[in-house]
């Protein structure tokens, strides 16, 4: 990070950024942070949530601070500079490692919790709203929206963006050591193949109880969202018996040590995660990315408001300046991932860009994808990863 005027201070275990990327699950929207689900916690609050009033933005001057609670190593640092130098307010980042994680704290506060932007993925977001837990955007002032892909607004969980706006969006896949395995995989049935021969003993997989149960459903074209008490328990039997032996590690993000350390041959990760770790490894030619298929996710994380944000009109200035088309892109450069603005594909190879097909996707390859559910299976695929890690020794 580039030396600042003004502080941009990370709430977290560890300051360095890289720790940060290495420890927090930024997709984990089917773990569970606490003892219970995000979906119980947000049955027990009543709608409306008994938050605090929410103070709305009017376009009046900006406040002097902004705090953003968010994935971690989420944000270019140089944008939330520049935000700083050329608008005021100084940046406070706070980072969460899952979506139940923010909903419990946003929950507990009732409106007190101090953060003014949350960055919740969109399938948790109609609970969110119901409950009273995001304060609804003034889109009169964040013009830039008009820089986004109508294909990543208007989606299911906020058809008209009232309350929140894309930030970024990925996938999940895999990425193998070409030096070890040297046949070419392209399915989860590979991966699971692979894992339990050249890869065994050095296989990780994502440490998300959504993504860990998704390969098994993934390799056996079931719906990865399915509630089927059978399939539920033929998954769990798998991972537990045939798979867990063979795994070394459950890391959210191998980009940050295992890819530019090659201490893993075959690794389940996100795309973005991949492609920072392949551009940090002395040796970028031994690795292969793998969008696999049958099927596989797809994910959206989006800018938000949290209800009794005390900053709200420093809130929206910020949504606005990151949507501003030379931010997005710096955004999508630093973060490895489609932050769903108009024409960013061009311009992205127009900038020379590495790797940009680790960032975006054909429509043949999106129609794979699939969106996760919070669902009556929740607790049950929690159930699952937690004696999967058990088995693996995690």
């Amino acid at each position: 990070m580039t030396e600042s005027r003004t502080p941009i201070r990370i709430l977290a275990s560890d300051g360095a950024a890289r720790v940060i990327r290495s420890e927090l699950t930024r997709r984990g929207f089917l773990g569970l942070a606490v003892a219970a689900g995000s979906a119980a916690v947000l049955a027990a609050c009543a709608p409306g949530g008994g938050s605090s009033p929410s103070a709305q933005a009017t376009g009046g001057p900006l406040e002097d601070s902004l705090t953003i609670y968010t994935w971690g190593e989420y944000d270019a640092p140089s944008l939330l500079e520049t935000f700083t130098s050329e608008l005021g307010p100084t940046i406070t980042l706070d980072s969460f490692s899952s979506n139940e994680e923010l909903i419990s704290k946003l929950v507990a506060a009732k409106g007190t919790s101090g953060y003014d932007i949350v960055v919740p993925t969109g399938v948790f977001i109609p609970q969110m709203i119901e409950n009273g837990l995001l304060s609804k955007l003034n889109l009169d002032l964040i013009p830039n929206l008009e820089h986004m892909d109508p294909a990543y607004l208007g989606r299911a969980w906020d058809p008209t963006n009232d309350y929140s706006i894309c930030k970024a969006w990925g996938t999940t896949g895999f990425v193998y050591d070409k030096t070890v395995i040297t046949r070419e995989l392209s399915t989860w049935a590979d991966f699971l193949d692979a894992a339990q021969n050249e890869a065994s003993g050095k296989t990780s997989v994502l440490d998300d109880p959504g993504d860990l149960t998704g390969i098994y459903f993934w390799a056996n074209d079931i719906d990865w969202n399915t509630t089927d008490a059978a399939e539920l328990d033929a998954c769990q039997d798998y991972l537990v018996n045939t798979l867990a032996p063979h795994l070394s590690a459950f890391d959210s993000y191998p980009g940050g040590s295992a890819i530019p350390q090659g201490t893993q041959v075959l690794m389940q990760a996100w795309n973005g995660d991949t492609r920072l770790g392949i551009l940090e490894s002395p040796d970028p030619d031994r690795w292969q990315w793998v969008l696999a298929g049958p099927a596989t996710e797809i994910w959206m994380d989006n800018w938000a408001i949290a209800a009794g944000a005390p900053h709200p009109e420093a809130a929206h200035a910020f949504i606005n300046f990151i949507l501003a088309p030379e931010n997005a892109l710096v955004e999508l450069d630093y973060i490895g991932y489609h932050t769903g603005a108009s024409d960013i594909e061009q311009a992205a190879a127009d900038e020379g860009l590495p790797m940009l097909d680790l960032v975006f996707f054909t429509p043949e390859q999106v129609a794979t994808m699939h969106e996760g559910e919070v669902n009556d299976a929740q607790q049950r695929r929690v159930e699952i990863w937690n004696a999967t890690k058990a088995a693996a020794g995690a």
